[in-house]
């Protein structure tokens, strides 16, 4: 016969849980390609296109795990539910090595953006430099890599900047504008896109959190559905 009380409740709950396992995993994949398609419309990240390729890698990965799992759970297999939970801790470890790489080469990241913006500064009028930075400089208000006083070769009198660093942008506005902040922004961008940046990763890493309980979770009740089995119930 089928497994009965207590490990039939947690037979549904697995099922139950693998569900909200997929749409982690969907949730993942969707997140991964927003990631890219923000690194693609910003020149000064586009050396991290890695990212959310691993992101959506992981989000398929999860999302056939979960349809394994849920399947293991409604027929009480006992192989599948055991490699649903060796898949599954694999995955976790997965996601801890990353954290602990992500943490350990953060510094790179500000060296990245250091080296990106004083070349795309040397060399705004080249298209793709000329719109990356209007762009940055627009959304993050800012001007500049650590201040406006960055931009003082962008013209032979020293005293301009381009327009984007305008607090009200019109043609010409950043003529003669250098050092005045009643007219453009004085914060560097670098600065301002690393505190843009620290807020996404505090969601991020918050997402994650929860996407590792739910984990840990399912790994916990995979190996309670596992004894049942093995304590001498017949499958179905």
């Amino acid at each position: 016969m089928a497994v009965e009380g207590g490990a039939k409740c947690v037979k549904y709950l697995l099922f139950f849980f693998n569900f909200i396992f997929w749409l982690c995993g969907l949730a993942l994949i969707v997140l991964g390609i927003l990631v890219q398609v923000a690194i693609h419309n910003t020149a000064i990240i586009k050396g991290y296109t890695g990212i959310p390729l691993v992101l959506i890698i992981v989000g398929v990965i999860i999302f056939f795990i979960a349809f394994f799992g849920c399947c293991g759970a409604w027929k009480e297999n006992q192989c599948m539910v055991t490699m649903f939970a060796v898949l599954l801790s694999l995955i976790v470890i997965t996601e801890i090595g990353a954290a602990i790489a992500g943490y350990v080469f953060r510094g790179k990241v500000n060296d990245h953006l250091k080296e990106r913006f004083e070349v795309m500064i040397a060399e705004y009028n080249k298209t793709e430099n000329h719109e990356a930075l209007d762009s940055l400089q627009k959304e993050l208000k800012c001007c500049g890599r650590n201040s406006s006083s960055d931009w003082v070769n962008f013209s032979p009198g020293h005293k301009s900047v381009p327009d984007s660093c305008c607090k009200n942008i019109t043609k010409d506005c950043g003529i003669g504008a250098l050092g005045d902040d009643k007219i453009i922004y004085t914060e560097g961008c670098q600065h301002a896109f690393e505190k843009y940046i620290n807020q996404h990763i505090l969601w991020l890493a918050v997402g994650a959190l929860v996407i590792a309980f739910v984990q840990i979770t399912g790994i916990v009740l995979a190996c309670i559905l596992m004894r049942a089995i093995r304590s001498g119930y017949e499958v179905m």
